[in-house]
């Protein structure tokens, strides 16, 4: 009985101690996450609100992008690939500035939201998008549930949407492109949820080895994924929500 009792206070100390970490790694992710979104808005912003700068990136007669601004368009996306390389081999810092450039230049690519759409737009449509993401993400969170199964089904969905995408950039379909909204919405929404659980069952899994380098890079990694639930969510809520210029 004494060898009992000597234990169990023992076992709940660290597991106060590791939920007391997941509090505070949770919180990281989302701060990153938000700097990271900050960078976005005011990249996008202050290059879409201004014809001059936005002249650059566009050609002036079709006013479709010309090569910087297909160099644009596809930098976030080379980023991303290139991403891994850069956990394994850059510190935490450097993987975390890394993530803030990636931001800028996603920023970058987002410039013809504030050409394209109305401020108002775009300011209800970052609401509806924020208020989506923080209620999934909180059941992602909280619930007991284990949907670790929602990957493989999701990642499917996200390989259909972009083969659709394709597909659609040749026949220019309005009905089509409506369905891949309303088809991408509800896929980043339920990896909205996915993500936040896979954030929290990576961190209880490895906080007992108490390696901090890799719970900072862990926590990086998940602020990019959650980030990218939301980008990809608001611009398909922004093809329902958004009036144009």
């Amino acid at each position: 009985m004494a060898e009992y009792n000597t234990i169990r206070p023992t076992a709940g100390i660290r597991s106060a101690a590791i939920d007391e970490g997941l509090r505070t790694h949770m919180n990281k992710v989302y701060g990153t996450m938000s700097v990271g979104m900050l960078i976005t808005f005011a990249v996008a912003w202050a290059i879409g609100s201004n014809d001059q700068l936005l002249s650059i990136f566009r050609d002036p007669a079709t006013l479709q992008p010309n090569i910087l601004g297909w160099i644009a368009m596809f930098l976030p996306l080379g980023m991303v690939f290139g991403f891994g390389a850069v956990m394994r081999r850059a510190s935490a810092a450097g993987a975390r500035l890394f993530f803030f450039a990636f931001a800028a230049a996603m920023g970058l690519s987002l410039a013809y939201v504030f050409a394209a759409f109305t401020g108002v737009s775009i300011a209800q449509t970052f609401l509806v998008t924020s208020i989506a993401f923080a209620g999934l993400s909180l059941y992602g969170y909280t619930t007991k549930k284990d949907i670790s199964g929602w990957g493989s089904f999701l990642i499917m969905g996200v390989i259909g949407l972009l083969v659709a995408m394709v597909i659609n950039w040749f026949l220019q379909s309005p009905a089509l492109m409506y369905a891949i909204s309303m088809i991408g919405v509800l896929i980043f929404a339920g990896l909205t949820a996915y993500d936040t659980q896979q954030i929290k069952t990576e961190y209880i899994a490895h906080a007992a080895h108490g390696d901090q380098e890799w719970l900072e890079k862990s926590g990086i990694h998940g602020a990019l994924n959650l980030y990218l639930d939301f980008i990809n969510m608001f611009q398909f809520l922004l093809m329902f929500l958004g009036q144009q210029e």
